[in-house]
């Protein structure tokens, strides 16, 4: 559906009764992730037919009633039906940070049963606007071979590209910002702690070249803090990362109740009817 957006429609609350309690909001990209980052992932992923997992892990003293247990550390695992890909919602498991700001969400994939550790992983903080993570996930739950390479970086690109971003000056061939160089996505240096499945991520020296994997951010005003972060593990097939990078750059607009502080100024807005 296509509407008008306007950049003066006021959403601070409290509002009056006629004012709309939700907008349609663009760029996606810096619409964040209007509070509600787990209930959108995990109702893309129950509509996929995969299943959830809620895993706790605490302390509980002898004679301590079972409400009065310490919980420690706790995860929500959803797992595709042919137990290939799996989704972790890690924020409340101290999970570790990209770009300064927690991991929220934890993507995996193994190319078969036979083996117990992931092919590759992706990571999402939060502020990933759903609707970007939701286009991911059902790629790649449509995928056969999760870890058979699917063309090159060319698709990420041009997948941006498509929507009116622009091509990274200086590296052409692996990066791109959309046009208020607010947002950016680039194949470069994996951060630490990124996961692969690739051999060679494991035993390469610090003065040796390191395996390359898609990186996307947004970072409204330069210097001052990201909004969120993703990060691709170096396996990631590039037809995923097309995906996602698609659905970031979508010019649709999405429905909002809640805007990023950081970004609310520079989001074009609609009342939602």
């Amino acid at each position: 559906m296509e509407t008008h957006l306007h950049p003066d429609v006021p959403i601070d609350p409290p509002a009056p009764a006629c004012v709309p309690s939700a907008y349609w909001v663009g760029p996606r990209h810096l619409a964040g992730d209007d509070g509600r980052l787990y209930d959108a992932v995990a109702d893309t992923l129950a509509s996929l037919g995969w299943t959830s997992l809620t895993l706790v892990r605490g302390r509980q003293e002898p004679d301590e009633a079972p409400e009065d247990r310490q919980v420690l550390r706790s995860t929500v695992l959803h797992i595709s039906p042919d137990s290939l890909r799996w989704a972790q919602w890690v924020l409340p498991d101290e999970p570790f940070h990209l770009g300064n700001l927690p991991i929220a969400w934890q993507v995996s994939a193994r190319a078969d049963l036979r083996s117990l550790l992931a092919q590759w992983s992706a990571y999402f903080t939060p502020d990933v606007p759903g609707e970007i993570l939701a286009g991911f996930l059902t790629a790649l739950d449509a995928r056969d071979q999760l870890a058979l390479p699917c063309g090159g970086p060319e698709l990420v690109l041009d997948a941006v590209t498509a929507h009116g971003w622009l091509r990274d000056v200086d590296q052409p061939g692996t990066g791109a910002v959309d046009p208020t160089f607010a947002s950016h996505i680039h194949l470069g240096e994996v951060p630490p702690l990124i996961q692969d499945g690739d051999t060679l991520a494991l035993v390469a020296e610090a003065d040796e070249a390191v395996l390359a994997g898609w990186q996307a951010w947004a970072e409204p005003v330069l210097g001052a803090g990201y909004l969120w972060a993703a990060s691709f593990s170096s396996s990631v097939p590039h037809d995923l990362v097309a995906a996602f990078a698609d659905s970031l750059s979508s010019s649709a607009p999405v429905l909002r109740r809640v805007l990023p502080e950081s970004t609310r100024d520079r989001l074009l807005r609609a009342p939602a009817s």
